[in-house]
């Protein structure tokens, strides 16, 4: 692990050498006996600048702040802003797409993409599950507020049934993770509904469209991961480096779904997926940087078994254990100091309880617009492919 401090000015990317600017017009097509760039060459200069300076800026981020609700929407920003530069590229040598050597990593391109939407719809998934597990902190919340001005045997009762809640739907989501669970999948709640005899079975809710049991988050990144290789010098070279990109983007998307799958609940979580950028692409220095510190998190002691590394789970995890340890008194009402330490947790879990209520909307709606922008530049690239063939 890099000994700089995250937090300032010092960057992690000294390590690997050499600069962004040194470095990055090696991955385009040289001109032999020409020093000045031209536009195609400036366009994807630029394209990397941008996925360089938007990632480095995510893995410059404290520990306070990494993996956060916050830190999640400003990588699904960089993705978005890093796509729609790689989309411009793409219409632009449009008539380049359908030609080999090209045409191959176009179509796995796509290919990846497709597979990418179920691991949105399974994201989305485990925010539903994380909305109930608020639901349960709201009722803590409610029974030991700071407005209760004694803490007697019924606000307790409540409060622990409620924790005992949270646990047991918290523990629920760790067992039913296993592609071998048999569990019911519809965010936790029983298929009561009248509608049930119309959907199939074996497969869970979903806010577009469902998933089976046997679905496994691990095995759908491995899926995009397969083949995912760096572009040989003689395909750079034949292509005008118009290949470089593409593996750029692919990468992006590898590293984002997997993030995803690391901090949010899904089916069968799992992030032993290869992911390996070569060091001459100086625009993957900051991606290698942040898979790093994510890797180095999900070794820490107390995440090994998490539900998920979102640092709302864990403060979830962390103050609801504290506060369960603290009612846990056979006195009513709670000795002063201890009720002095009850305030004191509860004032740590409305913090996280209101960083939850307001950071999931906004996060769930980015997902879904992210979606709708993978589907719609697969769509228009395969049309845009089609008619490169007629």
């Amino acid at each position: 692990m890099p000994s700089t401090d995250r937090r300032g000015s010092s960057s992690p990317f000294h390590s690997f050498g050499r600069s962004f600017w040194s470095g990055r017009r090696e991955q385009v097509h040289s001109i032999e006996g020409n020093n000045e760039p031209n536009a195609d060459e400036l366009e994807l200069e630029s394209f990397y600048k941008q996925v360089t300076d938007r990632f480095h800026e995510l893995s410059v981020v404290g520990a306070d702040e990494m993996l956060s609700i916050e830190w999640m929407k400003k990588l699904l920003d960089a993705f978005v802003c890093c796509q729609e530069e790689f989309r411009a590229i793409l219409l632009k040598n449009k008539a380049l797409l359908s030609k080999a050597p090209l045409d191959r990593v176009v179509a796995d391109f796509f290919e990846r993409s497709l597979k990418a939407l179920d691991i949105f719809n399974a994201t989305r998934d485990g925010i539903e599950k994380i909305r109930l597990w608020q639901k349960h902190l709201e009722i803590v919340l409610c029974a030991l507020g700071s407005s209760q001005r004694v803490i007697g045997g019924g606000q307790i009762r409540r409060a622990r049934k409620a924790l005992m809640d949270l646990a047991l739907a918290m523990l629920d989501e760790k067992d039913s993770g296993s592609v071998f669970s048999h569990r019911n999948r519809s965010f936790g709640r029983h298929n009561t509904s009248k509608d049930n005899h119309h959907r199939p079975p074996g497969h869970s809710r979903s806010l577009s469209w469902s998933v089976s049991r046997s679905w496994s988050a691990a095995k759908q990144l491995q899926s995009i991961a397969n083949n995912l290789l760096p572009p040989r010098a003689n395909d750079i070279a034949a292509t005008n480096g118009l290949i470089v990109p593409f593996f750029a983007m692919s990468s992006i998307l590898m590293f984002v779904l997997w993030t995803l799958v690391a901090a949010i609940p899904c089916q069968d979580r799992g992030m032993n997926v290869n992911f390996s950028i070569p060091r001459q692409f100086s625009w993957g220095a900051p991606l290698l940087v942040l898979h790093e510190r994510i890797m180095e998190e999900s070794k820490k002691r107390e995440r090994r078994n998490s539900n998920g590394l979102l640092k709302e789970i864990h403060q979830i995890d962390q103050y609801a254990r504290q506060i369960t340890d603290l009612v846990d008194s056979p006195q009513f009402p709670l000795p002063e100091e201890q009720k002095i330490e009850v305030e004191q947790g509860i004032t740590e879990l409305a913090s996280v309880f209101e960083a939850i209520k307001n950071g999931l909307d906004p996060l769930e709606r980015q997902l879904r617009e992210v979606f709708r922008k993978i589907m719609n530049m697969r769509s228009e690239g395969l049309d845009l492919l089609g008619r490169g063939s007629e």
